[in-house]
């Protein structure tokens, strides 16, 4: 891994991108993303993830995390990552409308016997590239990237107006899919 993709200070905030081998669009549905919300949401309340924005796209996610427990950053992105493969795979296989099954099942199977460090299927791209938080600017540009990720993909016209996404926590609408910590 290069040395600009370190988690060096584990006291800081970090930018993260979690992204899907080939970057195929796994989250066009929704039983997907509500795994993928329910790790997080398990993690913040027993791992000490801090979650601090989000957005999750249909090939990618975006993440500003920290942490507040004994567990290190690498180690909260292996379990969330590790954790939603295994859960990923076992709905690919048994959700009645799921109609890539088959694509999938070849795409990650493939990946996965690619990869030394898997054995069977990989879901993920190893690395998350990290990005340390260390200045306000960082911190408000990566915010505002997260929140705008939608809006400049075409999605919606308003950040706050994608269900996906924290934009909602920080324009302090009342329904939110998962509570965040508000910076910047």
């Amino acid at each position: 891994m290069s040395r600009k993709y370190k988690i060096r200070d584990q006291e800081k905030l970090y930018f993260v991108t979690f992204t899907i081998v080939e970057w195929i669009d796994l989250f066009t549905r929704r039983d997907y993303r509500d795994i993928f919300l329910d790790s997080l949401k398990f993690c913040q309340k027993n791992k000490g993830l801090d979650l601090c924005a989000f957005c999750i796209m249909s090939s990618h996610v975006h993440l500003i995390i920290g942490r507040n427990g004994d567990l290190i950053l690498e180690d909260l992105i292996r379990d969330i990552k590790k954790f939603t493969s295994v859960k990923f795979l076992e709905a690919i296989k048994i959700l009645p409308d799921e109609s890539r099954r088959e694509f999938l099942l070849r795409h990650f199977g493939n990946a996965g016997r690619r990869n030394l460090n898997n054995s069977n299927f990989q879901i993920w791209q190893q690395h998350s590239h990290p990005i340390e938080l260390n200045t306000e600017d960082k911190i408000r540009r990566c915010l505002n990237y997260i929140h705008q990720n939608p809006v400049a993909a075409g999605i919606v016209l308003s950040p706050e107006d994608y269900l996906y996404s924290s934009a909602s926590n920080y324009a302090e609408l009342p329904d939110k899919l998962i509570d965040v910590i508000l910076i910047g």
